[in-house]
């Protein structure tokens, strides 16, 4: 599998001094974790947001620092408030043959015959799962089948999800992923008779009261 690098440099820039490197197109970040301490970097702002919006929060990114290659995953991203765009990252340099624990995406796939055949609502709970592996077997989202969702009240829990044997899981096997519940229109339609008789009410009051003033 081709490796996604982005190429950084040492970074002695700090502090309020940090706003310079932005405007010249720079994007100051932190490398840390496994055989190494904590070294400030800088990379190109243009290439590195490219590169990040095509992958996932559990997608490998190496790093190539003074001649040498990091296997790492974004830990933090810190973004302006408004304009959205990356001010600060955090990347956490891995051991290969050590497991680590990572948030993979969930996409839903498919369709639910409950919503089509029944008017049933899909409702989707968890967005991610936890996992413990090694950076080489870590999967950069998990697919999800949602058409076995067939019958209003049916669900899909984390317990249903089959991973390969070397991913373990670590969310709650309990949690609900999506599940189809009954439609909102058969609710309106229980509810009307009450609505009607409401309504009579209050034309009864109406007339009594054009009556009063007659």
């Amino acid at each position: 599998m081709e490796k996604d690098v982005l190429k950084a440099s040492p970074r002695t820039v700090t502090g309020k001094q940090v706003g310079a490197l932005r405007r010249a197109g720079k994007l100051p970040a932190v490398l840390y974790g496994h055989h190494i301490e904590s070294t400030p970097i800088v990379l190109d702002d243009h290439e590195t947001s490219l590169l990040l919006s095509r992958l996932t929060s559990s997608s490998l990114v190496t790093i190539s620092l003074d001649g040498k290659e990091y296997p790492t995953l974004v830990r933090a991203k810190q973004r302006h408030p408004i304009k959205r765009h990356y001010l600060h990252l955090d990347f956490q340099v891995l051991s290969l043959t050590e497991k680590t624990h990572v948030k993979v995406a969930i996409e839903l796939s498919g369709s639910a015959p409950a919503v089509k055949t029944h008017n049933a609502i899909l409702v989707t709970g968890l967005t991610e799962l936890e996992v413990q592996c090694l950076p080489g077997d870590m999967p950069e989202r998990i697919v999800v089948d949602i058409s076995g969702l067939a019958e209003p009240g049916d669900s899909i829990h984390v317990r249903d999800i089959k991973l390969p044997g070397e991913v373990e899981i670590l969310t709650d096997l309990d949690e609900v992923i999506a599940s189809a519940t009954v439609g909102r229109l058969e609710e309106v339609i229980e509810a009307a008779p009450e609505e009607e008789a409401a309504e009579d009410g209050m034309a009864e009051r109406a007339t009594k009261e054009e009556k009063a003033y007659e």
